[in-house]
């Protein structure tokens, strides 16, 4: 049994003792979330449009994560409409700014890995760096529509009369709590993730104006301040939508 299938078990075993039938039901949503990614790289290797992919596959990606791991039917519709209208701005954003940044392919870093291999593949690398984009921020979109969603929803089931802006101030309230938290997340993840390259930097003396014109470091900077202006985008979007939900159901039962 390889250390990968031992991991996965204990991650199974551990989110079922916590989350029980929820946490049973995400681990699933992951499954299925890696067997969509994989197809997504097929459908690309295969010569279909990168951003179509990307935005098919992101929506599914989004209604998995969100619907499964959530029994909460207003709080789960909102969370994936709200997840929805933010992926479409962030494409309507990622979009220019990647040709715009030129950050596409492989560094001089990159060029021991490359040895012996061939980069002509036939694919758009500023395509693929388009889709990479768009596709590194569906979990802090995700994470941050349902933290907000559910506490908003949590707050309507507690106090069925409250105020449609009350309730708006409370879900900016509910953001501005995970805002800083999910920053931090996001940041030490790309200081954990590129350690080694940092290292490497400082190894060959690479001056703080190489460093940032670097195009490996570039890209993934550009993929993390995305992901933060995806968290800030979700907050009030979210918020939005939910007092939109409240609104209308309010109108439905008055009738």
């Amino acid at each position: 049994m390889s250390t990968i299938t031992v991991l996965g078990l204990i991650l199974l075993l551990l989110m079922v003792l916590v989350g029980g039938k929820a946490g049973a039901q995400s681990f699933l949503a992951l499954l299925l979330n890696f067997g969509l990614l994989f197809l997504a790289i097929v459908l690309v290797a295969f010569h279909f449009s990168p951003l179509i992919v990307t935005v098919v596959v992101g929506l599914m990606v989004l209604a998995l994560t969100i619907f499964m791991s959530s029994g909460d039917d207003l709080s789960s519709t909102v969370a994936f409409i709200a997840s929805a209208i933010v992926l479409v701005v962030l494409v309507l954003l990622i979009v220019p700014v990647e040709q715009w940044a030129m950050v596409q392919g492989f560094g001089p870093e990159d060029s021991e890995d490359l040895e012996g291999l061939s980069v002509l593949v036939g694919i758009n690398f500023v395509k693929v760096t388009t889709a990479t984009a768009i596709l590194s921020t569906l979990g802090a979109i995700a994470e941050a529509a349902m933290a907000i969603s559910a506490g908003l929803s949590e707050i309507l089931e507690q106090h069925p009369q409250v105020g449609l802006k009350a309730l708006f101030g409370d879900g900016i309230s509910v953001g501005k709590q995970i805002i800083g938290t999910t920053f931090n997340t996001l940041f030490f993840g790309f200081f954990g993730g590129f350690l080694a390259l940092f290292i490497w930097f400082t190894g060959v003396h690479y001056s703080f104006g190489e460093i940032f014109n670097d195009k490996i470091f570039v890209s993934e900077i550009l993929m993390i301040l995305f992901a933060m202006l995806s968290v800030l985008l979700t907050v009030p979007i979210t918020t939005w939508v939910m007092t939109r939900a409240a609104a209308n159901r309010r109108k439905r039962t008055a009738k």
